[in-house]
């Protein structure tokens, strides 16, 4: 048996996108909303089976994984998030690199060799990583508005992976994938009014011009801290709108929080653009939190930490 196992966001769908345009194959599904990265424990891998993860930190997943690779499991992993300790097994070949420009899709792009290389430019910009996008943009000859369409594209696909739960989506991921995997390149999803570019082009206007109104609870030169509500928009919204004001004000670090049900926070943290360092230890000085140096996030700060979490980040931004 094979298992795809792959993060909700633009990121995670597109590798696996890529490589299954390029590598058909029956599989089981195992992915779940942005922030459900603890995945690798729904996957009941033996010997004999194969696994493909993508875009979640190997950090959050390390006894599942040693479980599956000592079953006898082979394992192909593809990530930019904090690994923590690598394995060093026969059963796993691992391509990780935390590089801030990077992400999974581009990693599994280069492994292609750059056959997918449009969904690639798809999600290194759904992902934020803009410098990035526009150059291999520039490679590939697109003009400005196909440049500027496959920058929605990707916006478009990482804002439907966040919600506290799956029924906060507009689609679920497996569903999502699915709908794109008929598609050799963005821009035929993008001329198909059935595709999930255009429902989701119409959510995501509606939710951004609520965000728009959310309140800033601090902020200074380096960072500011923006406060949205209880509802699935907000939750929706969080980390697209996150990667807004990151653009709007590159030298600035930006939090986006939203109150989960149980009183608590989900935080979006993003560092500032002309320095991709530091989100990951903001967050992980948090139980719940993780993530990348340029983009990282808390799943539960409780409400009494509110204050100490902005003190973190205005300490490590100032």
């Amino acid at each position: 048996m094979h298992y795809d196992v792959f993060n909700g966001d633009a990121d995670g769908v597109i590798a696996l996108l890529q490589l299954r345009l390029a590598e058909p194959k029956p599989s089981t599904l195992i992915t779940g909303v942005k922030r459900d990265i603890a995945l690798l424990k729904r996957v009941d891998a033996k010997a004999g089976d194969t696994v493909t993860v993508l875009d979640i930190s190997m950090e959050k997943n390390q006894a599942p994984l040693a479980a599956m690779l000592e079953a006898g499991a082979k394992v192909r992993y593809f990530d930019h998030h904090r690994p923590g300790d690598i394995p060093e097994h026969a059963g796993l070949n691992a391509t990780i690199d935390m590089d801030p420009n990077t992400c999974t899709a581009l990693l599994v792009d280069a492994h292609l060799q750059g056959r997918y290389r449009l969904w690639a430019i798809t999600a290194a910009y759904g992902d934020n990583m803009n410098a990035t996008a526009d150059r291999l943009a520039k490679e590939a000859e697109l003009t400005v508005e196909q440049t500027a369409q496959l920058k929605n594209f990707g916006i478009l696909l990482n804002y439907n992976g966040y919600g506290a739960e799956v029924s906060d989506l507009h689609f679920t991921p497996e569903a999502l994938y699915q709908a794109l995997l008929p598609y050799e390149n963005p821009f035929d999803a993008i001329a198909d009014s059935a595709s999930p570019y255009h429902a989701l082009s119409a959510a995501y206007e509606a939710d951004m011009a609520q965000a728009e109104a959310s309140e800033v609870i601090a902020s200074d030169a380096h960072y500011a801290v923006y406060l949205l509500g209880d509802a699935p928009w907000c939750r929706r919204v969080s980390g697209v709108f996150g990667n807004e004001l990151a653009n709007r004000h590159p030298e600035r670090a930006h939090a986006v929080l939203t109150r989960n049900h149980d009183g608590s926070y989900l935080v979006s943290v993003r560092a500032p653009l002309t320095n991709k360092e530091g989100a990951d230890e903001v967050c992980v000085a948090f139980p719940t939190g993780g993530g990348r140096k340029g983009a990282a996030g808390i799943n539960q700060l409780p409400a009494e930490q509110l204050n100490e979490f902005v003190s973190t980040l205005s300490e490590r931004y100032r």
